[in-house]
């Protein structure tokens, strides 16, 4: 206690107000850690308010603060159920019964699991064993596996929690995609960390922001990082042809979508039914095993029946 009591005094804590509800507000918190090493003066603070079972997912570039806004928040939790002030200028803490992370990349090589395998068993433990009272950490959950499994993966956890677990949950992540989970699910809210572009230089201003991010721009701090310059130029190169087929594969995907919307809500209209029939046909169609002829019969028998 005489610990706390010197800590409080000298980094200027201030008292948090401890309730039995699930809301967690805080109003200019920090990390008790980090701004002891970067100093006080550079440690930009933070507010956070998350009530019962919401999700915050925090989307935003690497080295922008993510992980050390949500590790702050548990820390914080943490010193004020252990009787600590907390650093912040105002702190209500509903209890949490537990608190449960799943934050970093390690493996463990003598127990025969990877990476990917310790983070899916941390993840399972917060799943089984969390309740509506327990207070979730995810960082970057699904990162060990390919793409497209680690985004269902991470949405299938996200809608898990929202859906059964209900738990207050600190969610970050650089699947854009999962950002408009927060049109879907009633207790889910985005939140993104604040970037200054200004003449090609970025800026990462360390604020956490109502919104989702657009980019990570990893590629730059694979810059700060120190990579050769051969290296980046070609990864940017690469980056803008990778948007370009997405961007290109979401609008054909969105074409076919609205076909079948429209002629779906509108079965009575013949045009609509025409066009439910050839998207179907369309979407049957296996080229590879179309002959040339085939190929071109095919699409004269479109043309006729579009066009009579």
């Amino acid at each position: 206690m005489q610990s706390f009591a010197e800590a409080a005094a000298r980094y200027r804590y201030v008292r948090p107000q401890v309730v039995s509800g699930n809301s967690i507000v805080i109003s200019g918190g920090r990390h008790p850690v980090v701004e002891r090493i970067v100093g006080t003066h550079a440690f930009v603070p933070n507010d956070t308010e998350l009530n019962k079972g919401e999700i915050a997912i925090i989307t935003g570039p690497n080295m922008a603060g993510k992980s050390t806004y949500m590790r702050q928040v548990a820390l914080i939790v943490l010193m004020a159920q252990m009787g600590s002030f907390v650093p912040a200028l105002r702190a209500v803490i509903g209890l949490a019964d537990r608190v449960f992370t799943r934050v970093g990349a390690a493996d463990d090589l003598y127990g025969g699991q990877s990476t990917f395998m310790v983070e899916m068993t941390e993840t399972a433990v917060a799943l089984r064993e969390a309740t509506s009272n327990s207070l979730l950490l995810f960082d970057e959950v699904g990162r060990g596996t390919s793409t497209y499994d680690g985004m269902a993966l991470a949405r299938a956890i996200m809608e898990h929690v929202h859906d059964h677990v209900k738990a207050r949950t600190l969610f970050s992540t650089h699947y854009h995609e999962l950002t408009h989970l927060a049109d879907k699910l009633e207790r889910c809210r985005n939140y993104t960390v604040a970037v200054l572009e200004q003449n090609k230089e970025i800026t990462f201003l360390r604020r956490v922001i109502p919104g989702k991010a657009s980019k990570s721009y990893g590629i730059h701090v694979a810059e700060l990082a120190g990579l050769p310059r051969r290296v980046t130029d070609k990864a940017y190169v690469l980056l803008k042809e990778l948007e370009q087929t997405r961007r290109m594969a979401r609008e054909q995907t969105s074409l076919f979508d609205y076909v079948a919307e429209t002629a779906a809500t509108q079965a009575e209209d013949p045009s609509a039914t025409l066009a439910l029939e050839l998207f179907n046909d369309i979407q049957q169609l296996n080229p590879e095993a179309l002959s040339p002829l085939q190929a071109l019969t095919f699409l004269y028998e479109l043309k006729r029946r579009t066009l009579g």
